[in-house]
């Protein structure tokens, strides 16, 4: 029976040649996880709603009138944000978004980030109102602004304001710095 078991092997390997290599093929390199996290986002973005400046409109986080809005990037101390939520890192520089379109107020926005990068501010206090509505909508430039400001690359967090600078119609926002003057990030 043995006999008939190798002559069955012998006659299903006829033909086949040996590997001239002893290496094994383990597949294609394992792709950047990041670079391809950032692929599958532009790809599933609709060109339309993204603009050239980055701010995309695609999925606005509604917010109420009186909501407190807090958000911090990650790495940023909750001490840095408990600061800012206190008012005792002093905002160098004010915007104020009021009775403005949202297209209006995105740009307005955007060269205000940019100027503050520029001159190295470190907190800035955006005023964004509440807009208490009388058809029960929620606040649109609110509602913007706390989307938008999670997507910019120089904001690393920001919260609603103490009353005497504008209560949950304003926030303070901490921004990155570059290197200048010895001052750090």
């Amino acid at each position: 029976m043995q006999d008939d078991d190798l002559s069955l092997f012998k006659a299903e390997l006829r033909g086949v040649k040996p590997i001239k290599h002893d290496r094994a093929d383990t597949g294609k390199p394992k792709s950047d996880r990041k670079q391809l996290a950032t692929l599958r986002q532009a790809a599933s973005l609709r060109v339309e709603s993204t603009k050239v400046d980055g701010l995309s409109d695609q999925y606005v986080i509604d917010v109420g009138p009186e909501d407190v809005l807090h958000w911090a990037a990650n790495g940023v101390q909750e001490g840095q944000m408990r600061k800012l939520k206190l008012g005792q890192i002093a905002f160098e520089g004010s915007l104020d978004l009021h009775g403005m379109s949202v297209e209006k107020a995105r740009d307005t926005l955007w060269e205000f980030l940019a100027e503050a990068n520029k001159l190295e501010v470190r907190c800035a206090r955006i005023t964004h109102g509440k807009a208490v509505r009388m058809d029960g909508r929620k606040p649109m430039i609110k509602s913007h602004v706390n989307t938008w400001l999670r997507q910019h690359p120089m904001v690393l967090g920001f919260t609603s304001c103490l009353a005497k600078h504008g209560g949950t119609g304003a926030i303070y926002v901490l921004l990155k710095r570059t290197m200048m003057d010895g001052r750090d990030e």
